[in-house]
């Protein structure tokens, strides 16, 4: 092994070794750097010299780390879910397909509720099976005029023979139309049922046919002429906030299936929800790319409840 020339005393950096040395030589002229951490026997040190000055120090620490836990609290809840992103009334009001005036409240163990119920917005004309309340008040008024008891030779108007008739007629009305409201209300649906109604109501939420009565457009850019766009043909359902609409609508009800029973065992169940998630994240970055800032994107987000979550970051399940 070569011998070891010292050096020049304060003067470390000349190194004459003839082997490069395991550490970079620093110079001992320059000050020493503090760290903000201390050793743990530092510490013991300092409570035992010090212990006012120690308690006013952990006290500190205490402050500190509580107020981050309340900011990181506040900042994680407006980042919000990436599968159901923040609640709105619109999105609870998708459980009932529109037919329940109020909200669900949550209970504790024992069953007591612990909020008061919020209303919601609701869609009474949207009926089961596809149909329009407006269709079937029609239906029952001509079926009513369709059956309605006729003067005869054996029957005339004003007789008892046909007091009774219009008498039973009215009955069998009462019970028919009693039977169609059963058939026909939403609480009486399936799953699948529950769904074509909250597409029909997406439709009626955030289709530009409606939309663009009440919100204002984009403002154009320095320099874009305004193009005149077609008149529609019929309502929107191809826009892309009406489709994110109906994905989130998808989403929850298959997020909530999953929550359920033995859901967890679902892959297929999981892997849909994956795809439909990311189908609704290109569309929002999308629409954040075209949208933002106007009122179709303010009224999207704030009605469907999206948060920086749904489409800003990777979505990992």
């Amino acid at each position: 092994m070569p011998p070891r020339i010292p050096g020049v005393q304060r003067l470390g950096t000349f190194s004459l070794c003839l082997r490069p040395a395991v550490k970079p030589a620093t110079s001992s002229l320059l000050p020493v750097t503090q760290t903000a951490s201390l050793s743990q026997k530092e510490k013991k040190r300092l409570a035992k010299q010090d212990p006012y000055r120690w308690a006013q120090m952990q006290q500190r620490k205490a402050a500190h780390l509580k107020r981050r836990e309340e900011i990181e609290a506040v900042r994680a809840q407006k980042h919000g879910d990436p599968i159901r992103g923040l609640q709105t009334p619109f999105i609870e009001s998708l459980d009932s397909a529109g037919q329940a005036p109020l909200s669900r409240p949550r209970v504790d163990d024992d069953g007591n509720p612990l909020e008061e119920p919020h209303p919601l917005p609701t869609s009474p004309h949207i009926l089961n099976n596809l149909i329009h309340k407006d269709e079937l008040d029609s239906a029952i008024e001509n079926a009513y005029t369709l059956t309605k008891p006729m003067e005869s030779e054996l029957a005339v108007v004003g007789s008892e023979e046909y007091e009774k008739q219009v008498k039973e007629h009215e009955q069998q009305h009462e019970k028919a139309v009693e039977a169609l409201q059963r058939i026909t209300h939403m609480d009486n649906g399936s799953a699948k049922d529950r769904l074509h109604a909250n597409i029909r109501r997406c439709i009626e939420t955030f289709g530009r046919h409606e939309t663009d009565l009440f919100l204002r457009p984009k403002a154009l850019s320095r320099g874009q002429v305004k193009e005149e766009q077609p008149v529609r043909g019929g309502p929107d359902t191809g826009s892309s906030e009406v489709q994110i609409a109906i994905l989130t609508a998808k989403i929850r009800a298959l997020a909530n299936q999953l929550e359920t029973g033995r859901g967890y065992k679902d892959k297929v169940g999981k892997r849909d929800l994956r795809l439909m998630l990311h189908k609704r994240q290109k569309l929002l970055r999308y629409m954040d790319r075209k949208e933002r800032g106007s009122d179709r994107w303010k009224h999207m987000i704030e009605t469907l409840g999206l948060s920086p979550a749904t489409w800003k970051e990777q979505i990992t399940l």
